[in-house]
């Protein structure tokens, strides 16, 4: 659906953007990651026609962005961090204007294909409404409506929940997954459990480069360094920190004291590419010791985020 390769943009002796090339499948939720600074705007800006490529190339459904820019871009819908929304109009007047000047073309008629949008979006009680009476929630949703006239195989949207209350931020991440059922989507935002809830893969850009593109799962078992686990045991403490202590491959074991009356807690770390848990489970069960709750301390998306553009230590694409 989304082709990007050996993408290149330069301002002058600053480079932007830096041999970039990752690829959307149809139907996916990407959510695209970087510091301010980065290039991830630039990028986006390359995607949507809003700027030129200084090399590479950027396809949309088999578009080019630069050789057929109007072909492209009736694929595309964004919403970009502030939505381009008119004040003074209401919200049925700003999406007729949007569609007209879209030139949208599509088998409903005009009314009716406005009308399907804002039942998605959930904005038809204010249809009649000033767009600048609406709430900040509203708004956004106004926003998103306006980028899928014409029913466009991509949307683009960037920092789509800035500025929305809980309720407001919920319930516009359900709308996205909705979307993906027809639609591909790019999701740019600084809000990591956002993209944590949404996203079927994370692209990072930093320094105008690729540093990472995966899943999240993926990502945090590779950035790992070691397989570390927090268990609860119900047993003597003392003898069951020796007992963690003498598993082979076992590397640290560390007490967190006393959960719950006779259950105590521990963070072990195995060494690299180790697999404790078979042996762990047998050495308990023969001491008798009721293995109470055991989890993975995976590295969460803001870990990966941070060591990513700490010093590009992923590497890239794979």
């Amino acid at each position: 659906m989304i082709e990007i390769k050996n993408l290149t943009k330069k301002y002058g002796d600053k480079v932007a953007v830096d041999n970039v090339s990752f690829s959307v499948k149809e139907g996916e939720i990407l959510g695209f990651l970087g510091p301010n600074g980065a290039g991830k705007s630039t990028t986006m800006n390359i995607l949507t026609g809003y700027l030129s490529a200084t090399d590479g190339q950027a396809k949309i459904a088999g578009y080019d962005i630069l050789e057929n820019p109007t072909e492209a871009k009736k694929k595309i819908g964004y919403l970009p961090e502030q939505p381009p929304l008119y004040m003074d109009m209401t919200v049925d007047e700003y999406l007729s204007f949007m569609y007209d000047l879209k030139k949208v073309k599509v088998g409903a008629s005009k009314r009716n294909h406005i009308t399907a949008i804002c039942d998605l979006v959930k904005i038809s009680d204010v249809r009649k409404r000033m767009i600048k009476n609406l709430s900040k929630g509203y708004k956004q949703r106004v926003g998103i409506a306006q980028a899928l006239l014409g029913n466009p195989e991509v949307l683009i949207l960037d920092e789509p929940t800035v500025g929305l209350d809980p309720k407001q931020i919920i319930e516009i991440r359900t709308l996205i997954k909705n979307l993906s059922q027809s639609h591909t989507v790019i999701l740019s935002s600084h809000i990591l459990p956002e993209i944590q809830a949404v996203c079927d893969r994370v692209i990072v850009i930093n320094k105008g480069k690729l540093v990472a593109d995966d899943t999240e799962a993926n990502l945090s078992n590779r950035l790992s360094e070691d397989l570390r686990y927090t268990i609860r045991v119900e047993g003597p403490e003392a003898e069951v920190k020796s007992m963690l202590e003498s598993i082979p491959q076992m590397e640290k074991v560390d007490s967190l004291g006393e959960k719950e009356p006779g259950v105590y807690e521990f963070v072990i770390e195995a060494e690299e590419g180790a697999d404790i848990r078979h042996e762990l489970f047998k050495r308990l069960a023969g001491r008798n010791w009721p293995l109470m709750s055991l989890r993975s301390s995976e590295l969460t998306l803001e870990d990966i985020f941070l060591q990513l553009t700490k010093d590009n230590a992923y590497g890239g694409e794979e």
